[in-house]
């Protein structure tokens, strides 16, 4: 086979799943650029790992181990380097929550509160709203199927709390 066609298998594979991508910079950028340059140093390490991909694995699943490896130490990167100024759309969050439904607000403020978590509990919120089931997020993230469902729970528990907390007020 030539290297020709593995290129293009391989391109291939990340195009049928580049939505893991785009949900993974989403979920770790704010600014679009930022989203794009994690997108890039993405598929960089992607192609330059191609080799240890495992054919017995999902595809599918060890890109999102790349991934949200990349991401995670992207935003490590990034949070130790720069101090993010207010903007307009953090200034006008709360505008947003007062004039949406019901059913908006909910969406923003869990946006908020993921955004908060940190970079483990926010790959795992990202895995399960994906629909993975708790093997799958455990081969992806190197933890135990139990750590996932443990971890879970209590990212469960304490959404519940803030939305309680913040819908008193």
């Amino acid at each position: 086979m030539s290297s020709q066609i593995q290129k293009e298998e391989f391109l291939a594979l990340i195009e049928k799943n580049k939505g893991i991508i785009i949900k993974v910079c989403n979920s770790y950028c704010f600014d679009s650029s930022d989203r794009e340059d994690l997108a890039q140093e993405i598929v960089y390490q992607l192609w330059k790992s191609g080799n240890n991909f495992n054919a017995y694995s999902k595809f599918s699943t060890w890109m999102y181990r790349v991934a949200l490896n990349v991401a995670i130490s992207f935003y490590r990167k990034k949070k130790l380097r720069v101090v993010v100024p207010l903007n307009a759309s953090h200034i006008n969050i709360e505008d947003e929550i007062y004039n949406a439904d019901e059913a908006e607000k909910r969406v923003i403020l869990l946006q908020r509160f993921i955004n908060e978590m940190k970079e483990l509990d926010k790959a795992l919120t990202l895995l399960y709203f994906e629909e993975k089931s708790y093997s799958e997020i455990a081969e992806i993230l190197g933890i135990s199927e139990t750590n996932v469902a443990t971890r879970i729970s209590r990212i469960k528990s304490n959404l519940k709390i803030k939305f309680s907390n913040y819908l008193k007020t």
